[in-house]
């Protein structure tokens, strides 16, 4: 296992709650004990509208069901390890009203925005790449990204920024952020208007991709703009993943200026020094 001693929070995390995960909460947080964490944080999925697999509705987190489960969960180790109850929730204009009145009763520790459909359509899949060159395809990515922050305002941080990199079909585009700086720029000042923040998601890595989402440059950016709130995720939806590679997160952060990390508690920001 890395040098993760800097980090000892893991604010994105994957279990049987979500549509493409099996695991299993109790293993998460039996290994995140044994390597020393103060505190982990459960996002399972929640899109609304997204696309049926196989039939299937897919990412439609039952809501009462988890908030039971993690509330006895968090209470049954609550002498060894912090557990926050989190969702990551898929934002966009169609589902924007359900995503702003999600959790009105005030349950959850923190919640994720991400963009994991672009204008209802998914990145994942081969077809959502045909209809347009792939460099215009990621320019209607980050055009949505903007366009939710417009109309999305219940979430803390904005999830893995430059995920459309990681589903880029292979020969057709050599993805340089740059060719979007304008809009990003737009995008990072927008969400530190709003007063939320970022996330650096290790799950990039995971990947193949050579850094995690988003890239160092693009947090430097957040960063030199006043952006404050940044949370450091895995993304795991197996336990082998959780802190996957967090030693490279702890000298992204210190590179990009900054001297903590946060972690979220009933909704509001907690900065942890490294």
């Amino acid at each position: 296992m890395e040098d993760i001693t800097m980090l000892l929070s893991d604010s994105h995390i994957h279990t049987m709650f979500s549509s493409d995960s099996e695991e299993n909460p109790v293993n998460v947080v039996n290994n995140a004990i044994s390597l020393g964490f103060k505190h982990i944080c459960f996002t399972d999925h929640n899109d609304f509208d997204a696309p049926l697999e196989d039939g299937k509705v897919m990412f439609n987190l039952d809501f009462p069901e988890y908030i039971k489960y993690f509330q006895n969960l968090k209470e049954s180790y609550k002498n060894k390890i912090n557990i926050h109850i989190g969702v990551e929730q898929g934002l966009m204009r169609s589902v924007a009203d359900r995503v702003n009145s999600y959790d009105s009763a005030k349950q959850l520790d923190f919640i994720i925005g991400s963009s994991h459909l672009v204008y209802g359509e998914d990145p994942y899949y081969p077809e959502f790449w045909e209809k347009r060159s792939t460099k215009d395809t990621v320019l209607t990515y980050y055009e949505s990204i903007l366009d939710n922050l417009g109309c999305c305002h219940n979430f803390d941080v904005y999830g893995h920024l430059d995920y459309i990199a990681r589903y880029i079909p292979a020969n057709s585009y050599a993805y340089d952020w740059h060719d979007f700086d304008d809009l990003i720029n737009t995008i990072l000042k927008t969400i530190i208007e709003k007063g939320k923040g970022i996330e650096i998601n290790t799950a990039g890595l995971k990947y193949g991709m050579p850094e995690p989402n988003p890239c160092l440059d693009i947090v430097k950016i957040y960063h030199n703009l006043g952006g404050e709130i940044i949370t450091v995720g895995s993304d795991a939806h197996e336990v082998k993943f959780f802190a996957y590679r967090f030693d490279v997160v702890s000298d992204m952060l210190k590179n990009a200026g900054f001297n903590y990390y946060t972690i979220f508690n009933e909704r509001k920001p907690e900065f942890i020094r490294l």
